[in-house]
């Protein structure tokens, strides 16, 4: 039977294809998903976000980011949720920022929230909440086993790309790819590093969103590595990252933090293009060691496996994106996990010891 579903978003980034956040290309392709199936779809996101479905806006805001901001784009989320479920019948909210626990409405309906960072990075009472029909959602095993002490039900939900939409005729060039955020976590610095000592060209791309401590990445670890070989591009969108992707003889993933997942490393395989990754969390599982790319521990083996590609049959990641990270098989896991929460069938909290097993859609 058709349900309407609320999406919720980070409150401070715009949601759509072209978004540079992994949770806001998540948010677009479910709305855009349960929109196909005929269900109704409301996103509550920051303003300029691209929907199918209807979109309910936010301000956004353009200076710096600080406590004070995000303060503020918390309480605009709150009013917009609150005046969301006066006027419409919901059937299930499902919430995707790192500070879903902020804007939280009364525990009344069935709330979904996906962790898309490793659980350390959210507030510890989140793990600890008591709350009625409230669930979380890991995107990776590795994911899972950081949040294993919950005294919610927990889910695994993985994630996926519109792999069919990136498949390309293109041809590859001689050049690497690092794609992200330009923050501390992301690396991008090493990639530089290990695509100089590899004498491979790379084109960096990704956006420098106006924290302080990214601005000051940017500034110091990246702006003075640029040169005629190390072109930074700034953001781009889906078409144009596509074409980048599909050019690209591998992807640099650089990661120093455990990454609950890596959508630029399931849309490189599904462009044809091999994934070069550190064993930082779920890259060690989206990356098949010697069969869709290599996985390394430091720059000088970032360096080596540079030298490789021409190890990696291309058509082979194409198959294993196809067959594993297909984003039309994320939405259809997720709508059978709101089928299940909305039955009632894990309404009672689990004790905080508890070590849960994995539950997937079609598994229980």
């Amino acid at each position: 039977m058709p349900r309407t579903i609320l999406s919720v978003a980070f409150p401070l980034t715009p949601v759509g294809p072209d978004a540079v956040g992994g949770s806001e290309q998540i948010v677009a392709q479910l709305d855009a998903a349960l929109t196909a199936a005929g269900h109704r779809s409301i996103v509550i996101a920051a303003e300029g976000s691209q929907t199918f479905g209807e979109l309910v806006p936010t301000p956004g805001w353009d200076g710096p980011l600080n406590d004070e901001v995000r303060y503020w784009a918390q309480q605009q989320h709150c009013i917009a949720i609150e005046q969301t479920l006066e006027r419409e019948a919901i059937d299930l909210i499902h919430m995707h920022g790192l500070d879903w626990h902020t804007y939280l409405p009364a525990p009344a309906l069935p709330t979904l929230a996906t962790l898309h960072l490793p659980c350390d990075w959210y507030s510890e009472s989140v793990l600890h909440m008591r709350r009625r029909r409230t669930y979380v959602n890991c995107v990776s095993r590795s994911q899972r086993e950081q949040c294993r002490f919950t005294h919610l039900p927990i889910f695994t939900v993985e994630n996926g790309v519109p792999v069919d939409q990136l498949q390309s005729r293109g041809h590859k060039r001689g050049y690497a790819m690092a794609l992200g955020r330009i923050c501390p976590e992301k690396g991008l610095h090493l990639a530089i590093e290990a695509a100089s000592r590899a004498d491979m060209p790379l084109i960096l791309a990704g956006e420098t969103f106006p924290y302080r401590t990214h601005v000051e990445y940017y500034e110091q670890k990246v702006r003075p590595r640029l040169s005629d070989r190390t072109r930074f591009i700034g953001p781009v969108g889906f078409a144009r990252k596509r074409r980048l992707l599909t050019g690209a003889q591998c992807l640099l993933v650089p990661s120093r933090v455990a990454e609950t997942s890596s959508l630029v490393s399931m849309e490189a395989l599904a462009c044809g293009t091999p994934v070069i990754a550190f064993a930082s969390g779920a890259l060690q599982e989206v990356v098949e060691h010697g069969r869709t790319g290599f996985v390394v521990h430091d720059v000088d083996e970032m360096a080596a496996a540079i030298r490789r590609m021409g190890e990696i049959d291309p058509q082979e990641c194409r198959l294993a994106a196809r067959e594993r990270f297909s984003s039309h098989r994320m939405a259809c896991d997720y709508m059978s996990l709101y089928e299940d929460l909305l039955s009632g069938s894990f309404d009672e909290p689990r004790p905080s010891t508890e070590v849960q097993q994995p539950i997937t859609p079609g598994s229980h």
